[in-house]
């Protein structure tokens, strides 16, 4: 059996969005890069990356079981 992720995508970026989110079926030891490359993410766009509720990257390696949330670069003034 397949290891999943709880996956959230924010603002611009949800359209990226799989149906299966809340299981998205991952290799273990594979890196948030991968992820956001299979999902067609643009990797300019996966600006901040959290896993588990810390602030990870895209080398970060994901075994199973986490949470991940990305958010695009947003900007403002």
């Amino acid at each position: 059996m397949e290891p999943t992720i709880e996956l959230r995508l924010f603002a611009t970026l949800e359209k990226y969005l799989p149906e299966t989110a809340h299981a998205y079926r991952i290799q273990e030891g594979s890196r948030v890069r991968d992820m956001v490359v299979r999902l067609g993410i643009p990797l300019e766009k996966a600006k901040l990356i959290f896993v588990n509720g810390r602030k990870a990257d895209l080398e970060t390696v994901l075994y199973g079981g986490e949470r991940v949330g990305i958010f695009p670069p947003v900007g403002g003034g």
